[in-house]
């Protein structure tokens, strides 16, 4: 058995302490804009977080980089990474950060393709709705004609547009604040096409594992009408009778293995008398 790299080793035990740096992260990001009038001390400490988060990020890349037997494919595959890394401190984009360590666990996690494929779209659903309404909230909330001035009205833009509803009773006046509306409508409309594509990719496979299931059936029981035919024609053989005639085809060939299968039956059943009188019969030398 091939020994794991030591890339993958490095990435199986820092995928924990990661996900807790990613908690951290989000709770530091979020406290400063839920709790805007909490201490100096509160906001230094947030601050101070997301430095020291930042900080592991940008070593266990840097180590992995390191460990990596192809950097320039790893540098291409772990963009996302790289730019969680190499982005500035800036407030509506932090949490791209948080995005990435997501990821960066759920590439890792040995899950089945479809249970992947789900974790990645509730995680992806849940970071975008926190994401979103976190950093419309911080730049909306001090902006003069701006109408998304708490929490819960965020959360409630954040909804309505990454679902493409749109109610128009709030939205940013800002163009920070415009520019994360485009990018939440464009992510909700391309996590929509993958849940879409997936539940069609389920019933597919679905669909063609039942196709394979009766083929396998029907193949079966042909194989199975043909022992039967060639059992009957040598209890005929033995026991003197003529030969039946073959049966004339059908598509309704899966009914009739019922009739074969007592046929086969009953043929079993008369098969030792048949036996007994052909050597009763039979000249003795």
């Amino acid at each position: 058995m091939k020994e794991p790299s030591r890339q993958l080793l490095w990435e199986r035990r820092s995928q924990t302490p990661l996900l807790l740096l990613a908690a951290a992260f989000a709770v530091a990001y979020a406290v400063p804009i839920v709790a805007p009038d909490a201490s100096a001390g509160t906001h230094r400490a947030c601050t101070h977080v997301e430095w020291v988060v930042w900080g592991a990020f940008a070593v266990d890349y840097l180590v992995r980089l390191a460990l990596a037997a192809d950097r320039r494919h790893f540098v291409r595959t772990h963009w996302l990474d790289l730019a969680a890394v190499v982005l500035p401190l800036v407030q509506p984009l932090r949490l791209l950060r948080l995005v990435a360590t997501l990821m960066l666990v759920g590439r890792r996690a040995r899950m089945a393709p479809q249970i992947q494929l789900t974790t990645y779209v509730a995680g992806a659903v849940v970071g975008l709705l926190m994401f979103g309404s976190l950093a419309v909230l911080s730049v909306e909330r001090d902006a003069p004609d701006g109408n998304i001035k708490n929490l819960g009205d965020a959360v409630w833009w954040s909804f309505t547009t990454m679902t493409t509803v749109g109610y128009g009773d709030h939205s940013p006046t800002t163009g920070l604040g415009r520019v994360l509306a485009v990018g939440l409508m464009l992510s909700g409309i391309a996590l929509l096409g993958v849940v879409t594509a997936n539940i069609a990719a389920w019933f597919i496979s679905r669909f063609e594992r039942d196709d394979r299931a009766e083929m396998l059936q029907l193949a079966a029981i042909r194989e199975l009408q043909a022992e039967v035919r060639a059992l009957r024609g040598e209890v005929a053989r033995l026991g003197g009778a003529p030969a039946p005639a073959p049966a004339p085809s059908s598509s309704v060939a899966e009914a009739g293995a019922v009739v074969e299968d007592r046929a086969a039956a009953a043929a079993a059943v008369d098969l030792p008398n048949a036996l007994a009188q052909r050597e009763a019969t039979s000249p003795t030398p």
